[in-house]
């Protein structure tokens, strides 16, 4: 019997087109957040789409992180059009996640979601998402300042109001905090069987759990990953999630 095995996170790549050949690729900042915050292997998982074999993978996963990204969730899985035609989307790694997250919950896999990752929990629940913040009617614009500055694009720039009983409140120990923001699109109606756990100062959904989860499932709007180790809220977050990815290590041990 294995015993402190390093747990095991999952992170669903990007499909990429690079030059003449398409790639899997995941951001080095989860990677990094997931070794030095949440004490994890992180585990980078093709995007095929479809061809995924979700149990496969949950046999191998302590954890799973849904990373950022570029693209954006087709609007098809809520029953939208494409508003931007100029916008990424990445179809299959549409098809790798909306499948993952519903089976990873019910089979008590610890998930965390991050920007892309969160909007692709609300959109697997059923919810749907703004296409462009900005442009929706007593919102603000989310999206980062440009600038090639990362330090520019990651400062925190609003706060967030945690829910007062919240999972969020009670891990972070906070009720208010700063966060950073690089979003255009997000959460519109909100999933069923979701629940909002921080508001955004125009009223924007910024985190949300799963009702019900029998471990850690969790996701945020804004980026915990950057400057995780330095940033108390950001880091309770990765904590409490690797902690949850060691307590799945310890019951399948």
């Amino acid at each position: 019997m294995m015993q402190n095995r390093t747990p095991v996170v999952l992170l669903p790549a990007d499909s990429r087109q690079l030059g003449d050949h398409p790639f899997h690729v995941a951001g080095h900042k989860y990677v990094k957040a997931v070794v030095q915050a949440a004490h994890a292997l992180p585990l980078i998982v093709p995007a095929l789409g479809s061809e995924s074999d979700i149990a496969a993978l949950l046999e191998v996963a302590d954890g799973i992180l849904l990373p950022g990204a570029v693209s954006n969730v087709h609007p098809s899985h809520f029953d939208q059009d494409v508003r931007d035609p100029s916008l990424p989307l990445d179809p299959a790694r549409d098809g790798l996640t909306l499948r993952l997250i519903r089976a990873a919950v019910d089979a008590r896999v610890p998930v965390l979601g991050i920007c892309r990752g969160f909007q692709e929990i609300n959109v697997a629940f059923g919810g749907s998402l703004h296409q462009a913040v900005h442009e929706t009617a007593g919102m603000a614009d989310h999206r980062e300042p440009d600038t090639p500055e990362l330090e520019q694009q990651y400062a925190q720039v609003h706060t967030v109001r945690t829910v007062a009983g919240g999972q969020l409140a009670a891990m972070t120990g906070s009720s208010e905090f700063m966060v950073n923001s690089l979003h255009g699109q997000g959460i519109d109606r909100l999933g069923a069987g979701l629940v909002a756990e921080a508001y955004a100062p125009d009223g924007l959904i910024e985190a949300v759990s799963v009702a019900g989860a029998k471990t850690f499932a969790l996701a945020v709007q804004w980026h915990p990953e950057w400057d995780v180790l330095n940033t108390p809220a950001y880091l309770a977050i990765f904590r409490a999630f690797g902690a949850a990815c060691q307590a799945r290590v310890v019951k399948r041990n």
